[in-house]
C-alpha cells in the first residue's frame, strides 16, 4: 500500500468549497448591492409617497428583484446555462416572489403585528426580512435557476456541480439539496 502524500486526500475537496466561496462572493457581492437599493428604494418611497410601509417595501423588493437578476446573470452566474432563457426568468421570478413573501412577511408581522412602526424598526425588520430571505434565494437560485453547464470529461451519468440531480458519491460533488457543505 502506498503512502498518503500529505494533503492530496482533500485537495478536491477543497476545490470545490473555494469554488463555492467564490460563488458566494460574488452572489454576496450583487446581493449587498441588491440591499441598498432596495432600503433605498424603500425609503425613498416611504419619505416622498406617504403609502403604507409594506406596499413600499414590496415595490422596493420588486426593483431589488430586477436589479438582482441582471447582476447574478451577467457577473454571479454569466457562465451558467443560458440555452432555456425563458425557464430561467420563470423560475427566478418564482423563487423571488417566494422570497418577496418571506421578506416582506417579516415586515408585515413587526408592523401591524407588535406596532413596530418607526422608520429605524422598519429598517431593522426590513433588514431581517432581507437577511432571512437571502438564505432561501441563494439555494434556490444556484440549485434550480443558474444551472451549471455539462462539464466536459464527467463521468458517463456524473452530474456536473451545482445540479439539483447531483446523486454522485464525491465527497467533493456540493449538493445542494443539503445545508452544510460537503465532508
Amino acid at each position: 500500500m502506498r503512502p498518503r502524500e500529505p494533503g492530496k486526500k482533500n485537495a478536491p475537496a477543497r476545490t470545490g468549497l473555494r469554488a463555492l466561496g467564490q460563488e458566494f462572493a460574488k452572489f454576496g457581492t450583487v446581493g449587498g448591492l441588491g440591499i441598498f437599493v432596495n432600503l433605498a428604494v424603500f425609503n425613498l418611497c416611504r419619505g416622498v409617497t406617504g403609502l403604507p410601509v409594506v406596499r413600499c417595501s414590496v415595490i422596493a423588493t420588486v426593483v431589488a428583484i430586477a436589479f438582482n437578476y441582471l447582476g447574478l446573470r451577467h457577473f454571479t452566474y454569466r457562465d451558467r446555462d443560458r440555452g432555456r432563457r425563458s425557464r430561467e426568468i420563470l423560475l427566478f421570478a418564482a423563487f423571488s416572489a417566494a422570497g418577496l413573501v418571506v421578506e416582506n412577511g417579516v415586515l408585515y408581522v413587526a408592523t401591524y403585528g407588535f406596532g413596530l412602526h418607526t422608520p429605524f424598526e422598519s429598517n431593522a425588520f426590513k433588514f431581517l426580512g432581507i437577511g432571512t430571505a437571502t438564505l432561501f434565494r441563494f439555494w434556490s437560485y444556484r440549485a434550480w435557476v443558474f444551472r451549471a453547464l455539462p462539464v466536459h470529461g464527467l463521468p458517463h451519468g456524473a452530474a456536473p456541480h451545482g445540479d439539483p440531480s447531483n446523486t454522485t458519491s464525491s465527497p467533493a460533488a456540493y449538493q445542494p439539496e443539503t445545508t452544510a457543505p460537503p465532508p
